[in-house]
């Protein structure tokens, strides 16, 4: 065989993906930054997943004298991420616009590909700091250009993906250091969540889990999965099953005004819907305000059917914003949108807050409708 036949056979493939866990890249990138700090950006809500991976890369990050921030900008409001947090002594810092961004070096996306970031991204792009590192499991954004990117959206959960790095020895794992136990802990509660119990784990997923086995702390991880649902989340999904309009087997529930403190409730009600009978699909949104919080639409989406991808779905009905970006996305089996509302928020009283939310709510009933085919929802009176 020639030298040039040779090379032609063994040249990489520049689309084609590393194997899972593969980091020889990731650990090139990071050493080229060593000394550094960095920035690890979550999305405006960050879940399990994404605090496990800003978890686990801050962990990493130490074995290549990096000094990392994982930062935030929405709210932690989810009773398992609440405790997550706090069993763990995770240091997630909420950003605020007073923040001196000029002493990072460069930021690092998880969980998101800088589209749910919200004011993050645009703080940091405003400051010229580049994006180094983006690791996800969602489809394609285009967003971001960075320096090393590992997209799966195959892969149930981001965690899986960091225990692969693990798995595959990118820094030595040892039960007696503590930030190990934690780390391979959150990274479990990670995949267990993505995957709804590992529902829709794939392989790679299933593979990660039991690697994580010999170091989590079992007991600390049923502490964080046994959280009872707040009051307030209740009462958002007793108004969701109240408002639900059940329609070619697809639930779409509008429940109203809800306070940033009580986002997560949201997920939590479009999963809940996905349980009733004859209901493969649930869709669950309202309008998000509270102080420091611009007021948005924003929802979430749950689906057991697998023709239906959520992603797709919510490109289509929800569209671009003026700068040609998605209002939402997803991965296999649950998605979610977040559509600022801009001039038109704010207002007082409670009557010109109804109107507001009657003209939201029919437009976005309308567009879904016009998604799944249906074109008018039946009044409960008819049903």
């Amino acid at each position: 065989m020639s030298d040039k036949k040779e090379q032609a056979d063994t040249k990489k493939d520049p689309h084609e993906m590393p194997a899972v866990g593969d980091y020889s890249e990731l650990v090139a990138v990071l050493e080229a930054h060593r000394g550094e700090k960095h920035a690890i950006v979550l999305q405006e809500f960050p879940d399990p997943d994404a605090i496990a991976c800003g978890f686990a890369h801050q962990v990493i990050c130490k074995s290549f004298d990096i000094e990392t921030t994982i930062l935030y900008c929405g709210r932690i409001s989810h009773q398992q991420n609440i405790a997550l947090v706090k069993l763990l002594g995770i240091d997630l810092v909420r950003y605020d616009e007073s923040m001196d961004l000029k002493t990072y070096d460069g930021t690092v996306f998880l969980d998101n590909q800088g589209t749910t970031a919200g004011s993050v991204l645009s703080a940091m792009e405003k400051n010229d700091i580049p994006a180094l590192i983006v690791i996800d499991h969602h489809e394609l954004q285009e967003r971001l250009n960075p320096s090393f990117k590992d997209i799966r959206p195959k892969i149930g959960a981001n965690s899986s993906i960091y225990a692969h790095y693990l798995k595959n020895g990118i820094i030595g794992l040892n039960t007696a250091d503590k930030s190990h136990t934690m780390m391979a802990t959150a990274l479990t509660h990670g995949i267990i969540t993505d995957t709804n119990g590992f529902v829709y784990a794939r392989e790679e997923d299933f593979q990660a889990a039991a690697f994580l086995a010999r170091y989590r702390d079992t007991e600390l991880l049923a502490q964080i999965m046994n959280q009872a649902r707040s009051k307030q989340t209740m009462k958002v999904i007793n108004k969701a099953l109240d408002s639900r309009e059940v329609l070619e087997s697809y639930s779409i529930a509008g429940i109203g005004y809800l306070r940033a403190e009580d986002r997560d409730a949201i997920p939590q009600a479009a999963d809940f819907l996905l349980t009733e009978e004859n209901v493969h699909t649930a869709m669950v949104y309202g309008i998000v305000s509270g102080e420091k919080w611009d007021e948005a639409v924003v929802g979430s989406m749950r689906t057991n059917r697998i023709t239906i991808d959520p992603d797709q779905f919510i490109k289509d009905v929800f569209g671009k914003d003026a700068s040609g970006q998605y209002f939402g996305g997803g991965k296999m089996s649950a998605g979610g949108f977040h559509i600022p509302i801009g001039f038109l928020s704010g207002g007082d009283g409670p009557e010109f807050r109804e109107h507001k939310w009657e003209v939201f709510n029919a437009q976005i009933m309308q567009k879904i409708l016009f998604k799944i085919g249906v074109k008018q929802a039946k009044s409960k009176e008819e049903s």
